[in-house]
């Protein structure tokens, strides 16, 4: 089907809905190189003017990529809940946005209705809005998880403490570890990219973990973010696995890039649970997307980065995380080219996850190549403590030696808790004022013991 909008003589045709939702899309160097952007301002309007104009039950019938040949077009259109979708069912697009940033649409409704919107419907209500109405729609949305502690509590911000190191050094890592508890980072998970992915480097590194874990009672989780492979290997043999990670995509051809189908996440889902390792709640996934990932495997099928993007949270959706995560610019230039495209593109993200029920983090980050510096992420930090984001990075000084980007710091985070008035996971909250490391008002107490026998402990 085409959509048409005609200013004066002039008529702009988009031949289909992918084609729509693609010049409707603000710039971004990625979809220029997939050539699907509009190619001039004028088109860009004409196509978010049309787009508004569609109704939202458009997208439950005309599938981005056929349903014959797609897992993930499968799992959007069979698992879509027609009840939740009914009460905003005979919205448009433009309508839709209307209504999202009204006083009628509070966050009990938004929770009721996740289920009945759609990856497409998502993306396309995002690229009608502004900043600040994605970050004043996203603040709207609560969603809760739980593991060993609560995570996505309105007024809290949790970190994922990423300890990272070159060699996997138990030394430089145990002392990442340390400086980000210190600071009140970790609630999230204490999560390691190994630099090697063998089951047994992945073991030891789970076990270092563990152990300092339970020796202090810390609330919190553990992950190395292996391929999901790794991890059933590992569950399989009685390691002490919390999370199981894995990156995804929005296409099942991009799934498959990197090794990975709906069945085989399934398998690792059950096979988590039934370790039955969480406290307060079994919520034990943990997944990684990131704009560009579809279009860098080449299995895009013409489709804009960010609607890609967006259809990777239906599988996330599926497995019920405890936490997802968009590396934002981590990809590098080459799909989000600078600062402002980054900026941008992490709005959307985080508030396309929220409205699908998902508790949606950021790795706000860049590469050195990228136009882009820390100011930009400390307004992008800022922009998403302020639209409610469930959790951020705690990298040692923002720079990961091991994967060679830049995120964001122990500090970044003491920063946006004390600024906006944030603070960490309830039960690990707690555990800090119990164990003399922050106080009930949030202020930090340094400690030079509390130092000592936390590296103790470690060590063990």
């Amino acid at each position: 089907m085409a959509y048409k909008y005609s200013i004066g003589h002039l008529t702009y045709t988009f031949n289909d809905l992918k084609t729509l939702l693609a010049r409707a899309t603000p710039f971004r160097s990625g979809d220029a190189l997939a050539g699907v952007a509009a190619t001039t301002y004028q088109e860009h309007v004409a196509a978010q003017i049309a787009l508004a104009d569609v109704h939202l039950d458009v997208f439950l019938r005309e599938a981005l990529v056929p349903y014959e040949q797609d897992e993930v077009t499968r799992l959007i259109i069979d698992s879509h809940d027609a009840a939740a979708f009914k009460p905003i069912g005979h919205f448009t697009v433009g309508q839709f946005r209307d209504w999202l940033l009204s006083d009628a649409c509070d966050t009990a409704v938004l929770k009721s209705l996740a289920n009945g919107i759609t990856p497409e419907m998502a993306a396309a209500v995002s690229k009608l809005m502004r900043n600040q109405e994605l970050i004043a729609a996203a603040k709207k949305c609560e969603v809760l998880t739980s593991f060993r502690n609560t995570i996505g509590l309105s007024g809290r911000l949790s970190t994922r403490l990423q300890p990272n190191h070159p060699t996997d050094d138990p030394a430089g890592i145990s002392a990442s570890i340390i400086d980000g508890i210190l600071y009140g980072s970790g609630d999230a998970v204490i999560g390691i990219n190994p630099a090697g992915d063998s089951p047994a480097n992945t073991r030891r590194l789970l076990e270092m973990i563990d152990n300092f874990r339970r020796q202090f009672a810390i609330p919190t989780q553990s992950c190395v973010l292996c391929h999901v492979t790794t991890t059933l290997d590992l569950i399989e043999k009685h390691a002490p696995v919390d999370l199981t990670f894995q990156s995804i995509a929005g296409t099942q051809s991009a799934n498959a890039s990197f090794g990975i189908s709906l069945s085989l996440l399934e398998e690792a889902y059950q096979a988590t649970l039934s370790l039955n390792r969480g406290t307060i709640g079994n919520n034990v996934m943990y997944f990684e997307t990131g704009q560009g990932s579809a279009l860098s495997a080449n299995a895009h099928y013409g489709i804009d980065q960010q609607t890609c993007e967006t259809r990777a949270y239906a599988v996330a959706r599926k497995f019920n995380p405890l936490l997802v995560n968009s590396v934002v610019g981590f990809i590098g230039p080459e799909y989000l080219y600078n600062g402002k495209q980054i900026i941008r593109a992490a709005l959307e993200d985080h508030f396309c996850a929220k409205l699908l029920g998902l508790p949606m983090g950021m790795d706000v980050c860049y590469t050195n190549h990228a136009e882009a510096d820390q100011d930009d992420m400390d307004t992008l930090i800022t922009l998403l403590g302020v639209s409610g984001c469930t959790f951020i990075m705690g990298v040692p000084g923002a720079d990961d030696v091991m994967l060679n980007y830049q995120s964001t710091s122990f500090h970044d985070a003491l920063y946006l808790r004390r600024t906006l008035g944030l603070r960490p996971a309830p039960e690990f909250e707690a555990w800090l004022v119990q164990q003399g490391i922050m106080d009930r008002q949030g202020n930090q107490l340094p400690d030079a013991g509390t130092y000592t026998r936390l590296l103790g402990g470690i060590g063990q």
